[in-house]
């Protein structure tokens, strides 16, 4: 079993699990929507980036890809949460609630790129 694999693959996963978390419950509810769970995403999206650094493959470079983009999503999720709460002072609204639910959704959706990506690439491995 390679080590390496095993932490790449856990922190893919764990990314889009831990994404997936927060999006999930109606989109116009903050209380449903956590940040220490958007804030773990953000984190564990960027460690899974990290990690992807330095696969000169294609299927790495689409690794590298889908966790990039999923990072600017999650960024600007938590940008625009903490603009809300700090910067403009009118909270959480239904409008602001739902433009974050919606940034997560979309890095959501480049994690389970990942994911079946990295499926593929297991499935096609030799042995």
């Amino acid at each position: 079993m390679n080590l390496e694999k095993v932490i790449f693959g856990f922190f893919i996963v764990l990314a889009a699990t831990l994404n997936f978390g927060f999006f999930i419950g109606d989109i116009g509810r903050p209380e449903l929507h956590n940040i220490y769970e958007l804030a773990a995403a953000l984190v564990v999206s960027l460690i899974a980036t990290a990690l992807k650094f330095g696969d000169r493959t294609q299927i790495g470079a689409i690794h590298l890809s889908t966790s990039l983009v999923a990072d600017l999503q999650l960024v600007a999720a938590a940008i625009t949460w903490g603009v809300a709460e700090h910067i403009t002072g009118s909270g959480m609204t239904v409008h602001i609630t739902s433009s974050v639910v919606s940034l997560s959704g979309g890095a959501l959706f480049a994690n389970i790129v990942s994911v079946i990506i990295l499926i593929a690439e297991t499935v096609m491995l030799r042995r």
